[in-house]
């Protein structure tokens, strides 16, 4: 195994953390937000920090690390027009998440109040939870795009 291969394995690998997780979070978040059981979305929202904090933080780390260390092992320049394009869609990416990591917070911790005080949900916790789906489409969808210039290569 080489160390070209190694390190490209690691970034596809950080790649598909981000997406699962994303996807993951997105999906429990709705699903206990629909439920609309206040101690269940702070439950939910608990994890999904941790989950964010733990999965989402360490992915978004490495892919930095691989992609400068494949560019290093290859024929890449920072000047090939889908790794530039790419880049950009990551900082778009990022000015989405990084927000949504402290909407969560924040939901989680409004959740935990109400539930501890028996009651509903505050208006603050639905505002944050549309902004947060928003943030939502911009964010994965800058993350789908940087995985498709990754396979395709296009231009």
């Amino acid at each position: 195994m080489t160390l070209y291969f190694l390190v490209k394995f690691l970034h596809v690998l950080g790649a598909i953390v981000i997406l699962g997780t994303g996807s993951g979070i997105a999906f429990f978040m709705l699903m206990a937000h629909q439920s609309r059981d206040v101690a269940f979305i702070a439950r939910t929202a608990s994890v999904v920090v941790i989950a964010d904090a733990l999965f989402t933080l360490s992915a978004v780390i490495l892919q930095p690390v691989t992609g400068g260390v494949l560019m290093l092992l290859s024929a890449t320049s920072i000047a090939d027009r889908w790794l530039a394009a790419s880049l950009a869609l990551y900082v778009v990416a990022g000015l989405f998440w990084v927000p949504v990591v402290f909407m969560q917070i924040e939901m989680r911790d409004l959740a935990r109040k109400a539930a501890e005080m028996h009651e509903p949900l505050p208006p603050r916790y639905f505002v944050l939870f549309r902004r947060w789906f928003i943030f939502g489409f911009p964010g994965f969808g800058a993350t789908m795009l940087i995985l498709w210039l990754m396979i395709a290569k296009p231009f």
